[in-house]
């Protein structure tokens, strides 16, 4: 009988093991099926009178991790670029943001060429593209400024230009300085609501985020990643534009066609070669 026993008890000791783990697997017995409910917590109450702990769950690793875009692969980004701002692949080899103060206003720096550039890159490509529809009328981009429009001057152009630029990089100078100091009650004419914004360098409103694509943060840094992507890429292209101006003396919808008709003998290669 003794011999019995130990062997019942045994046999319960190792079902008792059994049914808390697949209890455990199906959600700490409340979330198994019925059946399994009803035989579980019996034999979780038998486990209890013979003494049986169940032992803790394992820690699974899965292994992954997040891999940051760096623009050298393997390379050891500066601690202060960190990864929380638009466009950061951690390209800093002068150490020029390491102050951050210095790397606040090289961020507004470079947002504002980018934006200038990708206004600038589209202006021009529109203007060639009518040129080369036929459009004789219009100046070639690099030209622009020496031409003599009917309704103003050059000097009554270049001095109204002074003006609303400089008032509008002096607001956001004083903005840069006192973040959210332009957006206060009463500091421009009452208008504050309509220009509104997340940050500096990001105003908002209907104004400037008509459609209200980016109203909080977290969905403005997928916008953010976009237009700092587009505005490096602009800038590059406007510097090819450049060169293009100085080497042919045409602008870039003129050298595409060019280049076009005769793909192996005309590259800007073989015309700064020449030049």
């Amino acid at each position: 009988m003794a011999l019995l026993s130990s062997v019942a008890s045994a046999a319960t000791a190792v079902g008792a093991q059994a049914a808390l783990r697949a209890s455990r697997r199906h959600g700490e017995l409340g979330l198994c099926a019925p059946g399994v409910v009803r035989v579980a917590r019996g034999v979780k109450c038998r486990a209890q009178a013979e003494g049986i702990t169940a032992a803790a769950p394992e820690t699974v690793s899965t292994g992954v991790e997040t891999v940051r875009p760096l623009w050298l692969p393997g390379s050891t980004p500066p601690a202060y670029l960190d990864g929380t701002l638009a466009g950061d692949f951690g390209f800093d080899p002068l150490g020029l943001g390491s102050d951050p103060r210095d790397l606040r206003w090289y961020v507004q720096a470079e947002l504002v060429h980018a934006r200038f550039a990708m206004a600038g890159v589209a202006g021009i490509l529109f203007t060639d593209l009518l040129r080369a529809s036929g459009r004789t009328d219009i100046p070639l981009w690099y030209e622009a400024g020496a031409y003599k429009f009917e309704f103003a001057d050059t000097k009554t152009l270049f001095i109204v230009q002074l003006l609303l630029m400089g008032f509008v990089e002096t607001k956001r100078w004083m903005d840069f300085v006192n973040p959210g100091s332009q957006a206060a009650e009463d500091s421009f004419f009452g208008l504050e609501p309509a220009f509104g914004g997340l940050e500096n360098g990001y105003p908002g409103g209907p104004i400037f985020n008509p459609l209200g694509f980016a109203k909080d943060t977290g969905k403005s840094q997928p916008l953010r990643w976009k237009e700092i992507k587009n505005g490096r890429l602009a800038m590059v292209a406007m510097v090819g534009f450049i060169v293009q101006a100085n080497v042919t003396k045409t602008g870039p919808i003129e050298n595409l066609m060019a280049h076009l008709s005769d793909p192996l003998h005309t590259t800007i290669i073989q015309r700064i070669a020449n030049h």
